[in-house]
């Protein structure tokens, strides 16, 4: 399934090329669109160097945010909207996870190869585990005591052990990893192999490859969401520009939509069953997901280069950390309503 960008969307576009016209006024006028409407933009600091995953500890209201160009991970206080901590020395920091049952979180240095653990109580670092050439995305397995960790360049997956914080196992994957997600009913972890156009399952208590599943119309498929409820998992397809909905039962694509240039990071706030789909070009999708099937409510200007979106799913307030507005790193927050 496909659709076609609206017309007011296309109009604030060109405006905004041809006239020069700031980002945050084609964002206030075309986020009328969607169901949901600007907040704020803050300040975050730092140089203007790339942002990248971010994560969410609900019990202690914290937003943390790979900030890749400066090495480090900001800490962000959704209740209060400011930054709250910086923890530093993670060389090219890509991935972030939040882990609240631990206590801690855990981030990519992928210029040290490394995991890095955090203890969130005094923001700082308390471990640091080799994880592969190039590690990038990450997802717990609870059952197991495992965090999985995705080597984009390397083809497999790092597997360590949160209770020593030691290296365990190296799954193959006989290409490049992209994102990794968890299903909590099957208990298995999935990841995209995204040069094979393969969703790949792995058993964290054997970390063995259980089953790989071709993914018709997928082309770089590299961002991947998990809706365990529902049974479903959206990956986004960089090389195409295409979200695809898997069917976790059938374990096969039932439908894809055409979304911003460049798609990567995925948000769902499961209680308003809203889907956000973040893209290089800025340009934001938000599907509606139900027992019937996923609809594409529309498309909005996030910001420049807002390829990633984290969701509170308590006040439906919505994240998109920014590396360049008006010369500053920003924090753009949006609130949905339905």
């Amino acid at each position: 399934m496909t659709s076609r960008v609206p017309a007011c969307i296309a109009l604030v576009l060109f405006a905004w090329v041809s006239l020069g016209l700031s980002i945050k006024s084609a964002c206030a006028s075309d986020a009328r669109a969607v169901p949901l409407h600007k907040i704020a933009d803050i300040p975050l600091g730092g140089r203007p160097t790339r942002l990248d995953y971010v994560s969410f500890d609900p019990g202690r209201h914290l937003l943390y945010i790979a900030h890749l160009g400066d090495s480090e991970v900001i800490v962000f206080d959704v209740n209060t909207s400011r930054v709250v901590g910086r923890i530093g020395d993670l060389s090219s920091v890509h991935g972030v996870l939040a882990i609240p049952e631990l206590g801690r979180a855990y981030a990519t240095a992928t210029g040290s190869k490394e995991v890095v653990a955090i203890d969130p109580a005094t923001m700082t670092t308390t471990a640091r585990i080799p994880a592969g050439g190039y590690p990038d995305g990450l997802a717990y397995a609870p059952d197991a005591h495992k965090l999985y960790v995705s080597d984009e360049r390397g083809g497999d997956e790092a597997v360590v052990d949160v209770r020593s914080n030691t290296k365990v196992a190296t799954v193959s994957l006989g290409g490049e990893a992209g994102n990794t997600q968890y299903d909590s009913v099957s208990r298995h972890v999935f990841v995209n192999v995204q040069t094979r156009a393969q969703l790949v399952e792995i058993d964290p208590f054997s970390d063995t490859v259980i089953a790989r599943y071709d993914l018709r119309g997928a082309k770089g498929n590299h961002g991947l969401l998990i809706d365990s409820e529902d049974r479903l998992a959206f990956i986004a397809c960089e090389g195409n520009d295409t979200l695809l909905i898997f069917d976790m039962r059938t374990k096969r694509v039932t439908a894809s939509f055409r979304v911003g240039a460049g798609p990567d990071v995925l948000a769902y706030d499961d209680a308003y069953h809203y889907l956000y789909v973040a893209s290089e070009s800025g340009l934001a999708s938000i599907l509606r997901v139900a027992s019937s099937g996923v609809t594409k409510l529309g498309e909005f200007v996030a910001g420049p280069n807002a390829h990633v979106v984290g969701v509170d799913r308590t006040t439906h307030r919505v994240y998109f950390p920014l590396k360049n507005l008006d010369g500053h790193t920003a924090l753009r927050v949006f609130e949905a309503t339905q």
